[in-house]
């Protein structure tokens, strides 16, 4: 268990490890490519490693030498693990090995811990065995371990209706180019984490193969248009910054992220209008992007985060802070996450003093004056930063589980404690 030590006014300039959902997408189109690709700023986390090792029983070669990697793609042809790949809590991980292994001869079991076996992969399966896949759920429900038999995609349409993940999408996209004929999106109704999508959209085409936006929500991927090996540059990460930058809302001072580009399409930066728009100022120019804390605005605010889920328990932190009720909305999926992070939220709001409850898609939080208190983080690395955050300006905040932030970004505590001198 870690006690965060209460802080004054912060005056940091921080770097943070490479984005854990680009270098995972790097990592499988890697895979998937023709000749060798040089991965540069990779996040070494236990996600990311869990991926790195199925990747190797997959029989692709890949070497890690600190931040770098060398992934020697296959072109899309894969050996059978001899065991199940075990991928832990990696929900990312596991979908798009549900969806990789559909290249190979199979059958390849792909599973994980407790928490993953409650996490559905129902839309993904029906989507791959769509398009001539051949995969199920091992117990015949809707979680994992999920079994790929493999044999290869045939094409076509595949249409995801109010899909709970927009992991299922991305893992259909990441594939789509080794099937026989065209692959062709069609997305009805809500779309959660969409940002998710366009991420995904990017790294294709870094890798050389564009994909054709058809209007709105359909998505056309040309078929046997492989993947070209090249050396990539891995952004930092949006989502790991977030925790300094709503420290330096909720402590004062400035916390400046040296090796973020405002420009990035990642969906977690806009937590920054947020910030911003509650009162704090925002820079965000050529060298990093800076947060200054400045007395936050009181009164009801409601914030859609459909597009930006992850950052659901800090803002809740955040919004603890400040007089007045926030509604955060259009979440329902968190509670299929890591943990179920919409009851894990108000439980640790509740443990700080602060009144707060679940609706139906998300949680309401009335501000005041957070204490200190123990959090059960459930093993859940966002709700361990997060509450953390909040230990910088109460003190006497205690983490249980600390060591669930090795999940995406294990240098948090020594970055924390450098934020807080």
């Amino acid at each position: 268990m870690r006690e965060i030590k209460k802080a004054g006014a912060l005056d940091a300039d921080i770097y943070v490890p490479g984005s854990k959902s680009y270098t995972q997408r790097a990592l499988v189109i890697a895979a998937l490519a023709d000749g060798i690709s040089h991965l540069r700023n990779c996040l070494c986390s236990d996600d990311t490693n869990l991926l790195v090792e199925a990747l190797r029983e997959l029989g692709v070669d890949v070497r890690t030498f600190g931040k770098d990697t060398i992934v020697q793609g296959t072109g899309g042809n894969f050996r059978t693990p001899a065991a199940p790949l075990f991928m832990g809590n990696n929900g990312t991980g596991t979908r798009f090995l549900a969806a990789l292994t559909s290249l190979g001869l199979g059958p390849v079991v792909i599973d994980g811990d407790a928490r993953l076996r409650e996490r559905p992969v129902k839309s993904l399966i029906d989507a791959l065995n769509a398009v001539g896949g051949n995969c199920k759920s091992a117990a015949g429900d809707v979680y994992p371990p999920v079994v790929n038999y493999g044999g290869g995609l045939r094409g076509g349409v595949v249409r995801f209706e109010d899909s709970e993940s927009s992991q299922h999408i991305s893992s259909v996209l990441i594939v789509a180019p080794y099937a026989q004929e065209d692959i062709v999106i069609e997305l009805e109704g809500r779309v959660l984490s969409k940002p998710y999508i366009d991420m995904t959209l990017e790294v294709m085409d870094d890798f050389g193969v564009p994909v054709t936006v058809e209007g709105h929500g359909r998505y056309r991927v040309p078929a046997r248009s492989k993947y070209r090996a090249r050396e990539y540059f891995v952004e930092g990460d949006a989502s790991s910054a977030s925790y300094f930058f709503l420290a330096a809302g909720i402590c004062g001072g400035r916390v400046c992220v040296k090796n973020l580009d405002s420009r990035s399409r990642q969906g977690d930066l806009r937590v920054l209008d947020v910030i911003e728009e509650l009162g704090c100022m925002v820079k965000r120019d050529g060298v990093g992007i800076e947060v200054v804390g400045r007395p936050l605005k009181s009164g009801e605010r409601r914030y859609d985060c459909s597009e930006m889920p992850d950052m659901v328990p800090g803002l809740a932190v955040f919004s603890a802070f400040r007089k007045g009720r926030t509604i955060i909305h259009n979440v329902p999926h968190l509670r299929i996450k890591e943990s179920d992070r919409l009851a894990a939220t108000v439980e640790g709001l509740k443990r700080i003093g602060i009144d707060a409850w679940e609706i139906e898609d998300g949680i309401v939080i009335d501000g005041g004056e957070p204490v200190g208190g123990e959090i059960e983080t459930y093993s859940d690395h966002r709700i361990a930063m997060s509450f953390a955050v909040a230990g910088l300006r109460t003190g006497g905040i205690k983490i249980a589980g600390e060591s669930c932030v090795a999940k995406s970004f294990p240098e948090f505590w020594a970055v924390l404690e450098e934020l807080a001198r």
